[in-house]
């Protein structure tokens, strides 16, 4: 009978050490010890963090209420993303977490929508939207589960403190019984036998030992790369932005929470598209996060910098600090008996908001394919191979951005022009033909986000499937307008996103906010 894990290391906090902590000890209860070891002298990259709607569900799996967790880290609700400027100046379009419509008799909205479009109908296809309506009148409540109510297809994400996260579910963690030491790793020691690691030495000369150990120490890869030698595929290629400028900002405040106004407390981040590169905004309820990723090989710092501070609506809290990164991933994300989890395994920027996915992919992925001690390297290959072709995935959907553009900087130009990988460019020619959204396995994002994508950038499909032919163009446009009527109704009827956080998840802060 192979021997159980009994150990696991977890080298490094911060939200991915904490994560990982989180979702192991659901998963795998009093069975294995878990320890993490972080350095309070150790900064984390502590921004304002977006997400996408399966961070609603891996807070599920551990164990958290949403309505303390949003207090907890300040959150606010996410829709989707605005895009500014992105395509060309001028520009601007929604990315929701919703679909456009049901299906009609085997139709897809979007093709009804572009049958439409050739009759001369020239309504955007965002009107049939509820998520995106919301979104732009600055209003949210959850959507409801029965699929026959008209606020069942949509979703949402949150926006959060990074920082307050990690601390929230360090609080939840020790509870459930992981262990944690504040020190720094100062050695990391390998098996002379077959080179997996077998211990670590910490910065009081104590060591530590475990039968799997899983590397949350970030850009460096502390464990997988400075002891492994795991190795590192760069992406600059497809993705040459490689810098980021990151400032908090005060938010506006009201005497009341009826009386904010809607754009002063937005459920969706934006982003905006600069000469370079692009501009970020989360809003929180005690702060918004600013950011401003470029690429250096098109704009120094200096001048990057001087476009964040000169594009923020409201005083910075502090002096902006610069993140140097290099787009791409470890080879093996999965070597010997060690894990890399976060932005130890590799970085994509932060345009879809991806970053937490791929922490809980990582972790949730381990407790599928969860080992021996006698690591089996089926399991390992099968765990690589998915968080590959994961990566690849959200790489090809960020890459879409950039290629579908039109803008005439040097940066916009190389993105027009470069190369782009195989699948990607098929898929981009089937929409363009007749309005197809070709999904693959582990594909993060769904049929909606691609065409919000393609159409918000100007790929308007030449032709729509000819099944719509078989129904006439007078019930088509009945269907559209009931649709477009209803989004109206509801959205009418809800309340801000100001309104919604005021009664049922203020953080203090907020509340100080509104009361003071």
């Amino acid at each position: 009978m192979a021997e159980p894990i009994r150990k696991i290391i977890i080298a490094g906090g911060g939200t991915a050490g904490w994560m990982s902590a989180a979702a192991l000890t659901a998963g795998l209860g009093k069975t294995v010890e878990i320890l993490l070891i972080e350095s309070e002298d150790i900064g984390i990259i502590g921004v304002g963090e977006a997400t996408i709607p399966t961070m609603r569900v891996f807070n599920d799996h551990i164990g958290v209420n949403e309505a303390e967790f949003i207090r907890a880290t300040e959150a606010t609700f996410k829709l989707g993303i605005e895009f500014r400027d992105w395509g060309h100046k001028g520009n601007r379009y929604f990315h929701p977490f919703g679909d456009y419509g049901a299906m009609h008799e085997g139709l897809a909205a979007h093709q009804i929508w572009r049958k439409l479009r050739a009759s001369g109908d020239h309504t955007p296809l965002e009107a049939y939207s509820l998520a995106t309506q919301m979104a732009y009148a600055g209003k949210f409540f959850p959507p409801n589960p029965d699929p026959r109510s008209p606020m069942h297809d949509y979703s949402y994400a949150f926006h959060f403190d990074a920082s307050l996260y990690a601390k929230f579910l360090r609080s939840h963690c020790e509870a459930r019984g992981v262990k944690r030491r504040n020190a720094k790793i100062s050695a990391v020691n390998l098996c002379s036998e077959d080179g997996s690691i077998e211990s670590l030495t910490l910065d009081d000369g104590s060591m530590e030992t475990a039968d799997l150990f899983v590397d949350c120490t970030g850009f460096r890869g502390l464990l997988i790369e400075g002891a492994l030698k795991a190795g590192y595929t760069d992406w600059s290629d497809y993705l040459p932005v490689d810098r980021a400028w990151a400032v908090p900002t005060s938010k506006p405040t009201s005497n009341s929470a009826v009386g904010l106004k809607n754009t002063e407390l937005i459920p969706y981040t934006r982003s905006t598209a600069h000469a370079a590169g692009w501009q970020w905004r989360i809003p929180l309820q005690h702060r918004t996060g600013n950011g401003h990723v470029y690429s250096s090989r098109f704009m120094d710092d200096d001048t990057a910098r001087d476009i964040l501070l000169n594009n923020l609506d409201a005083p910075a809290l502090k002096d902006p600090t610069l993140i140097r990164f290099v787009t791409g991933h470890r080879n093996r994300f999965w070597d010997k008996n060690c894990i890399c989890v976060g932005l130890s395994s590799g970085f994509l920027e932060p345009l879809e908001s991806t970053s937490i996915n791929f922490i809980q992919l990582g972790i949730i992925r381990l407790l599928e394919l969860f080992p021996s001690r006698d690591i089996d390297p089926f399991l390992r290959d099968e765990y690589n191979a998915r968080t590959l072709d994961a990566y690849e995935k959200v790489r090809d959907f960020i890459v879409l951005h950039y290629r579908l553009n039109r803008r005439d900087e040097a940066l916009w130009r190389y993105c027009a022009d470069m190369p782009i990988p195989d699948d990607l460019s098929y898929k981009m020619e089937l929409y363009r033909r007749r309005g197809e959204v070709i999904l693959r396995k582990y594909d993060h994002f769904a049929e909606p986000s691609w065409i919000s994508i393609y159409n918000g950038q100007g790929m308007i499909p030449e032709a729509y499937d000819p099944l719509a032919d078989r129904i006439s163009e007078a019930e088509l446009r009945a269907l559209v307008q009931k649709r477009r009527d209803g989004i109206r109704q509801v959205v009418a009827q809800l309340p801000t996103h100001a309104q919604f956080i005021a009664q049922h998840c203020p953080s203090d802060n907020f509340l100080n906010a509104v009361h003071g």
